[in-house]
């Protein structure tokens, strides 16, 4: 089973899963954009902080989430920045730290 994020204008808005025996062989992905439309990148359930939860490799650094961005220079889902306090994101996990 795949996952895959819809992102429109950087932003996540919609989840789908997909199936790793699509007789196309990309996960639903074709059938993705011809009946839905849109933008749709894969992601991974098991991956948080750029590590896979099952020792595999890690996909997009952190599974899309409500509000999360899709930042294509890193290819990473990033969640919401929190609003209180100072955060910095790390590059390397693609998650906010305090900085305070």
């Amino acid at each position: 089973m795949s996952h895959w994020a819809k992102v429109e204008n950087g932003i996540f808005t919609q989840i789908t899963v997909g199936d790793n025996n699509d007789p196309a062989g990309d996960e639903g992905l074709s059938w993705l954009q011809n009946n839905l439309g849109g933008t749709w990148v894969k992601t991974s359930y098991n991956t948080y902080g750029g590590v896979h939860t099952l020792g595999k490799t890690p996909l997009r650094k952190n599974y899309a989430g409500i509000n999360f961005i899709y930042d294509e220079t890193r290819d990473a889902f990033i969640p919401p920045k929190p609003t209180e306090g100072n955060w910095v994101l790390d590059e390397e996990t693609c998650l906010w730290k305090s900085n305070d």
